[in-house]
């Protein structure tokens, strides 16, 4: 569950039943997944490699971003060749603080995931920045204007994997 304002209890209910897919919609998220094109026309290709028209494909995508199967789509760097830090931040917030505690993570451009577990420590992100002093800063603010101490995990060795999800049959 991703830990956002959005979802504090307000949001509607979005049907998130991956089963209602069809075998187009599937073709779509295979090839989005890690064949973004980069082109111009970007949902041109797609709908050239899925049999669809360009328009289709567009709208496809919309219509699951809409019903939140697709979460967020952008590139991904790879930070630390670009000279940024980052860390896995974990903190047990008390249920009556929330929301406020979430709104503050989420604020900070550097906070790049954001999830609610079930877990002592409830609230997990990960905080990335242009130097470590940068990261260390983030986190002392989100405290400061929080209440809330944060578990600070700066990973010691990297592993690295690709995850896609086969869709089409």
């Amino acid at each position: 569950m991703t830990a956002s304002p959005a979802e504090s209890g307000a949001a509607p209910v979005i049907d998130t039943d991956t089963d209602t897919l069809d075998q187009t919609d599937k073709r779509i998220l295979d090839v989005i997944q890690s064949d973004f094109p980069l082109e111009s026309r970007p949902y041109a290709v797609i709908g050239e490699k899925c049999g669809i028209t360009e328009a289709e494909a567009l709208a496809r995508v919309r219509a699951m971003k809409e019903r939140r199967l697709i979460r967020r789509m952008g590139a991904n760097f790879q930070s630390a060749k670009l000279g940024f830090r980052s860390t896995l931040c974990a903190a047990k917030v008390p249920d009556d603080a929330m929301d406020g505690f979430v709104a503050e993570v989420n604020r900070h451009v550097g906070v790049t995931h954001n999830y609610l577990r079930d877990h002592e420590y409830n609230i997990w992100f990960t905080c990335i920045g242009p130097s470590w002093d940068s990261v260390c800063a983030t986190l002392a603010e989100i405290t400061e204007k929080t209440g809330i101490p944060i578990l600070n995990l700066p990973a010691t060795k990297l592993f690295k994997i690709k995850v896609d999800f086969q869709m089409a049959e």
